[in-house]
């Protein structure tokens, strides 16, 4: 039995929790890791590579080729700049905000399951890395961007044994990452803690929230049922403006709550930014990245407004000129070592641009408040159903059909 307790340190109080007659007190933060310490632990993750290779390869000319597969995957996406620095968070190691940390087998099938593209392996894979799962059209906010605008705060069919079933489908086909969605998540997060108690652990399992309600104690049985972390919404970094544009007063005391309780529970923390052509300077994104560092979040998502849900029939979309400080921006944070302490960004846009979007069946999708499959949060075009037998097919029509910005 476990059980949630307060311990004063000095003259701070410290949630902490009794397990097996011992005092267990949190990390107080995401560690961001770089220099001879971010050095040796590449190393480590290389030679699990190298592993992974060849358990599934039995020639070494398959082993030479297939790391050198592994090796262009990632200059493609991210260029030929070295890696500065990685994310600690509870005995994990995290290049990506996407990708499962090292050092456990979801890690290993995430790499076996690339693998699998460059030539069939015998072993399990997984046929997603990512899916966007939501669970409820309930939220407290009224945010300027939000997708589901148009579906929020109606009646929700998605009962509690209809997203086991959900997730212990996606679990069958195999699946890297799932992140729960919303509206709001944790209006939900009795459904979520029976879901992931029961869920297979080879998945990491994930919340985006604005981080209403994620209090002390939510946290933690969160973490205990098995949730590995939180991507929460923060949109400037000033309070009053984050307010504004969540429509709700108490917004930014929320975000600032959740990252405190993440981190004292152990959780990965990122925060999500969507970065609006009135945001968008090297100033402000400055500002807001002193900020992340100072909360102790391990990412940053910076994700570009789409003319859906709220945002429908407005000119939101970003010019070349937004974009081209976006990337020098996403660059210089994530490579240049003069910013090798700051929170790595996840930048999907930048990818997308260069090698089309991942989504749309190929390697993600987005099931919303129905379980109806769409191609990602952004990209509301139905595709059946979850749960339907022709699961399948619906998966081959929405990736024929692909991605209409990126594809």
């Amino acid at each position: 039995m476990t059980n949630l307790n307060t311990i004063a340190i000095g003259r701070q109080v410290t949630a902490y929790f009794v397990k097996d007659g011992a005092i267990h007190v949190p990390l107080e933060h995401n560690k961001i890791i770089h220099g001879g310490d971010m050095r040796w632990h590449h190393f480590c993750i290389r030679c699990s590579l190298l592993r992974i290779i060849i358990t599934n390869y039995r020639y070494p000319l398959q082993w030479f080729r297939a790391l050198k597969f592994l090796i262009r995957l990632r200059k493609r996406f991210l260029g030929h700049h070295a890696l500065q620095k990685m994310v600690y968070a509870h005995g994990k190691y995290y290049m990506g905000l996407y990708t499962p940390g090292w050092n456990g087998s979801g890690y290993d099938t995430f790499i076996a399951s690339q693998l699998n593209d460059f030539k069939k392996i015998n072993a399990k894979v997984n046929r997603f890395n990512t899916v966007f799962v939501a669970v409820t059209k309930k939220c407290a906010l009224q945010c300027e961007h939000c997708y589901e605008w148009d579906n929020l705060n109606k009646k929700d069919t998605l009962t509690t044994e209809k997203l086991m079933q959900t997730v212990a489908k996606l679990q069958h086909y195999g699946v890297s990452q799932i992140q729960f969605s919303g509206g709001e998540p944790l209006l939900k997060i009795e459904s979520i803690i029976e879901v992931l108690r029961n869920a297979n652990k080879t998945t990491e399992f994930w919340i985006a929230t604005s981080g209403f309600k994620l209090t002390n104690q939510n946290a933690y049985n969160l973490k205990e049922a098995g949730l590995t972390g939180v991507i929460i919404s923060l949109d400037h970094f000033i309070p009053e403006k984050h307010n504004a544009f969540r429509g709700f007063k108490d917004a930014y005391y929320w975000v600032a709550e959740a990252i405190k309780n993440a981190n004292q529970n152990n959780l990965v923390v990122a925060l999500s930014l969507c970065v609006t052509k009135g945001f968008i300077s090297e100033e402000n994104l400055m500002s807001y990245m002193h900020m992340a560092k100072k909360m102790g979040v391990g990412f940053v998502q910076f994700l570009e407004p789409k003319a859906v849900g709220h945002f429908a029939n407005q000119d939101v979309h970003l010019q070349k000129e937004h974009i081209q400080i976006l990337e020098n921006f996403f660059l210089k944070l994530n490579y240049n070592k003069a910013y090798r302490a700051f929170p790595l960004i996840t930048y999907h846009g930048y990818y997308q641009r260069r090698e089309g979007c991942f989504s749309a069946g190929i390697k993600g999708i987005y099931l919303d408040t129905d379980g109806d499959i769409n191609a990602c949060p952004f990209c509301h075009k139905k595709t059946g159903n979850v749960l339907d037998a022709s699961f399948e097919q619906h998966l081959a029509t929405l990736k024929n059909a692909g991605c209409s910005s990126y594809n």
